[in-house]
């Protein structure tokens, strides 16, 4: 399909111009939650360079992996988030065959957990078989010469990640592995409550950032982010009743899509589940949704919502009458909160598009 006129682009969040602090506060869309016990790794001596660390670690990774894994060569991607050391090795099969690996060290226990619950037949040969919807884990654990580190050596998927090239079916083949997701983590029972936004303080901070650094249309700003806080009752009384009976992936977009080959409809492997927490569908299509609304056009062909609804029927999942509703009041809260992120948030055109989103919210729920 013809590519997008603006070029490549890895549909990551926007980054502001330098100079602009960090809010102190969190971000509802990117931040794990600090009480869970599982978005960091808490290491011996304080923080530690974590190339270092894991550079210092490898002798032992090795043994412990009985001598399969190869040399490393660690990397860091353009669209890398997290703190995790990432590398390039080789795995030894059993039958002689060696096999691309990445490495992580150290990983949030959470994404081992997923990483292993979401493979498919253990018993299948490793160099074919094909998992649900993530790449295939050939070994990982959750401690490491003593230290409670996690880490995981999965295979390296060749192709993609699905955002550097844009193509108008990217959002459907990203929904399509959205709803395989899922639907196999669907096997697995929420055991946990959901992330609960402090929206309030999030409005608060927002009206100070818009004085703070004076942002266009700031009379604007302010007006949504006071009527958004007159309204606050009712709007999270309403987010906080949708059904939350499901796994959701919970940093869903273009960058964090690969691929086994290059065929145009090669199925999506998803990587990077740190994030993978209870939640409804809804937070991950708005999550995709939200990261192109400065490029409107990206969502003309297949507007997230629609299309990983479609792929949820699809795979037998439920959708939900009151979805399209609850999709405009994610809009809003995000909209309406996006100055206290200024530094991630704070190119231009992204804002101008919260602003619009979030007056548009506004209207709905008058």
């Amino acid at each position: 399909m013809r590519s997008d006129p603006l070029g490549p682009a890895s549909d990551a969040p926007p980054v502001s111009a330098p100079g602009v602090s960090p809010p102190p506060v969190s971000n509802p869309v990117h931040d794990a939650p600090a009480d869970d016990g599982h978005g960091t790794v808490d290491l011996p001596g304080g923080a530690l360079d974590q190339r270092s660390l894991a550079t210092s670690l490898v002798p032992v990774l090795r043994r412990d992996t009985e001598l399969r894994l190869g040399e490393i060569n660690w990397f860091r991607a353009d669209w890398q988030r997290g703190g995790a050391a990432t590398g390039r090795s080789t795995w030894a099969l059993d039958d002689g065959r060696e096999v691309d690996v990445i490495v992580k060290l150290p990983v949030p226990q959470r994404e081992l957990t997923w990483m292993r619950r979401l493979q498919a037949d253990a018993t299948a040969d490793v160099a074919t078989a094909e998992p649900c919807v993530v790449p295939r884990l050939f070994a990982g654990g959750s401690a490491i010469n003593g230290y409670d580190i996690a880490w995981i050596v999965m295979e390296a998927l060749p192709h993609g990640p699905l955002g550097m090239r844009w193509r108008n079916d990217n959002v459907v083949r990203l929904a399509d592995a959205l709803a395989r997701f899922h639907l196999a983590a669907a096997v697995f029972p929420v055991d946990r409550d959901p992330r609960l936004e402090d929206w309030d303080s999030l409005l608060r901070q927002a009206e100070r950032e818009i004085g703070r650094h004076e942002l266009p249309d700031g009379a604007r700003w302010k007006r949504l982010v006071r009527r958004t806080a007159r309204r606050l009752d009712r709007l999270v009384g309403r987010w906080r009743e949708r059904p939350v009976d499901g796994w959701i992936h919970g940093d869903a977009h273009l960058a964090n899509a690969m691929m086994r080959t290059d065929d145009d409809d090669a199925p999506i492997c998803l990587i990077d589940l740190a994030e993978v927490r209870p939640g409804h569908w809804i937070e991950d299509a708005i999550l995709l949704e939200r990261l192109m609304w400065a490029r409107p056009q990206r969502l003309e062909a297949a507007p997230p919502v629609s299309t990983i609804a479609a792929a949820r029927r699809r795979h037998g999942l439920p959708v939900g009458e009151d979805h399209e509703e609850l999709a405009e009041l994610r809009r809003l809260l995000l909209a309406a909160t996006a100055p206290c992120f200024l530094r991630t948030e704070g190119h231009p055109p992204h804002l101008a598009a919260c602003l619009e989103h979030g007056e548009r919210g506004l209207a709905r729920f008058n």
